[in-house]
């Protein structure tokens, strides 16, 4: 398929586009369910990708979907989960790579 500009490529017969996104939170967001958090609210938006908790107490997230579930997924993270203490989200554009669901890694 063709990528077009922005790393937005048409991904059904329908014309939704797609685009991938990688966030770094920081904070208070290891052992407080933020992974589970961002699991349950990437199915809701129907993102595909992975969350994982980095070796310096980050955890990253890489999310592919529609540019509207994107920026949903990124209000979602600045808040986080209940026990969670966001002090902030790093938010990067990624290519595009596929994946069957959204998954927790490590």
């Amino acid at each position: 398929m063709e990528i077009r500009q922005g790393g937005v490529r048409p991904i059904d017969n329908r014309g939704m586009a797609t685009g991938a996104k990688r966030y770094f939170v920081r904070g208070r967001v290891q052992g407080v369910g933020f992974r589970y958090f961002v699991e349950r609210a990437a199915v809701e938006l129907r993102l595909t990708g992975y969350t994982r908790n980095l070796d310096d107490g980050r955890v990253e997230v890489y999310a592919v979907g529609a540019p509207a579930s994107l920026a949903r997924l990124n209000e979602r993270l600045a808040i986080g989960p209940r026990f969670a203490d966001v002090r902030g989200v790093e938010e990067q554009d990624a290519a595009v790579q596929q994946y069957e669901s959204f998954r927790i890694e490590g």
